[in-house]
């Protein structure tokens, strides 16, 4: 016997249909062990078994570029996830975490930074080094040639705030040397002090020796001796508020993986 639905009818019948849908798509757990809870269940992994999931990571400016490319490495490797990455110098990211924002991950250029905020994180792991150059303009047209150089009161030289590791790091080896630089600007960030140089208002800086190699078009880097120089190490942990924990901890891992650490390698990191 057929029969027809009344709009209010039809209207619920729909409804219940499209609920019944999205129950396995929006899942998050084990149910009653039934097979629809576990066809919810495999829906939240990716094909590699990472839980798929939309992350936030908090990022030292000196990774800018690489973790660009390590966050697409991964998405693709991981079908189903996508990680945002928000960059900034590492004492603005440590305001961040401890103001609350929304995120998953945090990578800092220093692990005095990283271990301020070890109520705020899980155990954090370094996954690369780096050290710092002298950048000038191209050609180096004021011919420096060592950190004594930036002595020189003619110059126009702009380093990173003491606050920010870069700036902290310069602070040291310059002091180690008993070199007295009177910066015309301290930045808040090494991105920012890379910038100054690229653009004239500043005939050297101190940045990382990675930072550099992204600007050889318009920038020089006179390298610093070992013995003076200073060694800048990446930690990387998950943070506690985290709302997706599983996968927040999968990509940090990721992170030491031998793809990740070539990506890190190939832009002029360290090993860890």
């Amino acid at each position: 016997m057929s029969f027809t639905l009344g709009t209010a009818a039809r209207r619920a019948a729909v409804t219940a249909f499209t609920a019944a849908l999205l129950v396995p798509l929006t899942a998050c757990g084990g149910g009653d062990g039934g097979d629809d809870s576990d066809a919810g269940a495999k829906s939240t992994e990716s094909a590699t078994g990472a839980p798929k999931a939309e992350l936030t990571v908090l990022a030292a400016s000196s990774l800018t570029d690489v973790f660009e490319a390590a966050g697409a490495a991964y998405e693709k490797e991981n079908p189903g996830t996508k990680v945002t990455f928000s960059f900034a110098g590492s004492q603005e990211l440590a305001a961040q975490v401890e103001q609350g924002a929304p995120a998953d991950a945090l990578v800092t250029a220093d692990t005095k930074t990283m271990d301020g905020l070890k109520d705020d994180t899980g155990t954090p792991t370094v996954i690369a080094r780096n050290r710092l150059v002298i950048a000038t303009g191209e050609g180096n047209p004021e011919k420096i040639e060592n950190l004594e150089d930036l002595a020189d009161t003619k110059l126009k030289v702009v380093l990173a705030a003491p606050e920010v590791p870069v700036g902290r790091y310069s602070e040291q080896v310059l002091d180690a040397q008993k070199i007295d630089v009177k910066p015309v600007s301290q930045e808040p960030n090494v991105r920012a002090v890379l910038s100054k140089v690229e653009l004239g208002e500043a005939d050297a800086g101190i940045v990382y020796k990675t930072d550099a190699a992204t600007a050889t078009d318009t920038v020089d880097a006179i390298e610093i001796p070992d013995a003076q120089n200073a060694v800048a190490q990446y930690p990387a942990a998950t943070l506690k508020t985290s709302e997706h924990a599983e996968a927040a901890a999968a990509f940090v891992a990721w992170l030491s993986s031998p793809e990740a650490q070539k990506l890190l390698q190939d832009a002029g990191f360290q090993q860890p």
